[in-house]
């Protein structure tokens, strides 16, 4: 048994470091639920050097992971990541700071969907 087997991440990361974070928790058993915008996705789907039709870098810091394509600004896409915070044990997120908070998803509101949730916020400038 891996040592995080059981435990449910959501991935609301992007770049390098988030995401480089979260693939660990993978690694190590956890599912990992990476929420991504339906449009284009985390920025390293774009970079060189590609693998086939991704980046390098995307495949690399997302193995061990299921993508999920969430549009936080809709009702739709917003209810669904609710439902998935009452399901979750942790949530790592690196949006620009207040980000979230706008869109309703600050620690306080997600605290409150999941009051056992660990709630990592490594935000980037």
């Amino acid at each position: 048994m891996a040592p995080l087997e059981g435990l449910r991440v959501i991935d609301l990361t992007r770049v390098v470091a988030g995401p480089f974070c979260t693939m660990m928790l993978g690694d190590m058993g956890a599912e990992v639920l990476k929420i991504e915008e339906p449009q284009h996705g985390d920025d390293t789907r774009a970079w060189e050097p590609f693998i086939g039709d991704f980046g390098g870098f995307y495949l690399e810091l997302n193995r061990s992971k299921k993508s999920v394509a969430l549009d936080l600004k809709t009702t739709e896409g917003a209810g669904a990541l609710r439902r998935l915070i009452a399901t979750a044990d942790v949530l790592i997120e690196n949006f620009r700071p207040g980000s979230l908070a706008e869109l309703g998803f600050d620690y306080e509101t997600a605290s409150r969907l999941n009051p056992r949730l660990i709630y990592c916020s490594t935000p980037i400038a």
